[in-house]
């Protein structure tokens, strides 16, 4: 299959369904259990790391980050499984990744919060 007739959105969801499908079967290697459980998470949060309106920057996880992570997991899922779980995702719904959406929230808190804590030491020194 060519990238671009992959990255078209409907092959792109069924493959990111497919790999939250991965992260919960115990027949998928444990490593490729954890990148599939990473990128799936990430893909499926409603929220993402680095906000679109950024620029450039906004969209370098939907075009660069979330594309390799799958491609990626792709590659250490046994391809005769992957068929199997490509399967099972055209017949579900696509999740959504609560945790995943806590985990960017919490990660943009941090980073708030460090940023607060530099530009106070700056303006008290």
């Amino acid at each position: 299959m060519r990238l671009r007739e992959w990255a078209r959105a409907r092959a792109l969801k069924r493959d990111i369904v497919a790999l939250w499908l991965a992260a919960r079967d115990p027949r998928v290697p444990f490593a490729a259990k954890m990148l599939a459980g990473f990128v799936a998470a990430y893909a499926l949060s409603p929220i993402d790391l680095i906000p679109d309106f950024i620029p450039v920057f906004g969209y370098l996880d939907d075009l660069l980050i979330v594309p390799l992570g799958i491609w990626l997991a792709l590659r250490l899922i046994p391809p005769d499984l992957m068929a199997e779980l490509r399967d099972a995702a055209t017949e579900r719904a696509r999740p959504t990744s609560y945790w995943a959406a806590g985990a960017v929230v919490a990660f943009w808190l941090v980073i708030a919060a460090l940023t607060a804590g530099w530009a106070k030491s700056l303006w008290t020194s």
